[in-house]
């Protein structure tokens, strides 16, 4: 479990959590957690959910499953805006070099 917070723990949990989601495109996510702030948020946040997701039952039982379905729908919809992200500097990078 998380035993402290800040920006640097925050920062190294979206990283962690977004190496999991997306290995293959580690340079260009230690790159963005970097430089972009919005990226570093995005992954902060997916980390956030993702706790929370393992803490869920944890929550009394008449709300486990609903809250489940909605950390999954979060982490989802998060990873899915990463992915966007990331599809994005190919894109840029391809363009550098056309």
């Amino acid at each position: 479990m998380v035993t402290g917070s800040g920006p640097h723990t925050d920062k190294a949990q979206g990283l962690a959590s977004a190496l999991r989601r997306f290995p293959t495109h580690a340079a260009q996510i230690h790159t963005l957690i970097e430089r972009n702030e919005s990226f570093r948020g995005m992954c902060e946040d997916l980390a956030c959910v993702e706790r929370a997701l393992l803490s869920v039952d944890e929550l009394p039982e008449i709300i486990r499953a609903a809250r489940r379905v909605e950390f999954v729908q979060m982490a989802d919809s998060l990873a899915a805006e990463i992915e966007r992200a990331l599809g994005q500097i190919k894109v840029s990078a391809r363009k550098l070099f056309e």
